[in-house]
Order: structure tokens, then sequence, then C-alpha cells
């Protein structure tokens, strides 16, 4: 089990912090067909074919993972040994409510080995695999002020931010050059961390 890479900030997150990672060059951005999709605020899960696991392969357990374990036991017996689905557990709020969710999952990367495998076929593989994907924000060209339109574009109030990533296929260990993200300022909103107050869940469509 591996646990999902780092995605760096991009040069004008106001979002990163001081143990954050900022990208030194956004070269690895500037080609013809980039995909932006929305950050959504939510826990970092990892589905492959033996289970599931949260941020790393040995999180211990907390209550709002009950209902991503047993979506994920629905999904892991179509994986293959290589294959692992990345998206964000949603069940329990965090600093962005949201109330008409289309599910608990949504995933954002699909990895084969260590390839992270191109958005189209992604999206393929979600399809079969009743998966939502995050919302798409953007699906074109590399242009100079690309990414400062996509941020003054977010509602901050229901929007963490967004995540942009090269369209085709990349490895993992080019994640810091293929992939990046803008947050929001001020992002967390409470002083607690939501892993140590009440689980409040989000609210799907038709609750």
């Amino acid at each position: 089990m591996k646990k999902y890479g780092r995605t760096l900030h991009l040069p004008i997150s106001p979002g990163a912090t001081s143990d954050d990672k900022i990208m030194s060059s956004m070269e690895g951005l500037m080609v013809n067909d980039l995909v932006a999709t929305e950050k959504m605020d939510g826990e970092n899960t990892t589905i492959h074919d033996n289970g599931m696991y949260a941020r790393s392969p040995d999180s211990r357990y907390h209550p709002s993972r009950d209902w991503i374990k047993a979506f994920a036991a629905s999904i892991s017996p179509q994986l293959g040994k290589e294959e692992r689905i990345v998206g964000e557990n949603l069940y329990a709020r965090h600093s962005v409510a949201y109330h008409r969710l289309p599910s608990y999952f949504m995933g954002f990367a699909w990895i084969v080995g260590d390839e992270i495998q191109a958005w189209d076929l992604t999206l393929v593989r979600f399809d079969e695999l009743g998966i939502t994907p995050v919302p798409t924000l953007y699906r074109g060209p590399f242009r100079p002020s690309l990414f400062e339109e996509l941020a003054v574009s977010l509602d901050t109030v229901k929007q963490e931010g967004f995540v942009v990533r090269v369209a085709a296929a990349f490895l993992e260990a080019d994640m810091p050059a293929c992939m990046g993200k803008f947050v929001r300022a001020d992002h967390v909103q409470s002083k607690t961390h939501w892993m140590r107050t009440e689980v409040i869940p989000n609210r799907l469509r038709g609750d």
C-alpha cells in the first residue's frame, strides 16, 4: 500500500501555510491540455483491491470513516492489485458545509502501478465503478492568466479551491511538476481539528 503523494501549492495560492510546499516552477503545467477540478473539503482516501485507507495506510479508526469503509467494500472486488482509486471522503463536515453532494465519496485520481492515469480514461474507469468524479472547472490549454481567472471565479464560502493537472497520464513521482493546487485564504475556520469534534455529516442531494 502506498500513500498518495502531496500536491504542491500554486505560487498564487493564499492558503499555503509554513508547513506547505509551493511549486518552484509551473513549466510542467504549460501544456495544451489541462484539467482544473474543484478541491473538495474532505479527507484524502485511497480505495484498493483489499479495502481502503485514509491519507496513509496506518490510519486509525474514526467514525467518519464508517461510510467510506462500506462503500469501498463494494468497489475493492472490482480492482486489480495494481489499481488505486483516490478521492475525498466527504461524510464529515470540515470547514466547508456541503448541502447537495452527489455522493460522500468523489474521486479525482485513478492510479495503476506508479502511473496516474489520463483524465479521460479516469472518468471512464470511474463510470465503470460507479464513482462520482469531483467537478471539472476547466478543460483546455494553459494561458498566463488562467489560474488567476479560476481563483476569482471561486465562491470561497462554498469552495475550498481547485486542483490543476495535465490531462495526460504521468508518473506519481512527477506530481510536483504536473499538478498544483489553489486553496482559499484562511481555509481552516475552526481552532479545533474536525477529528476531535462531534461528527456532523454533510448532506446529500435529496436529504
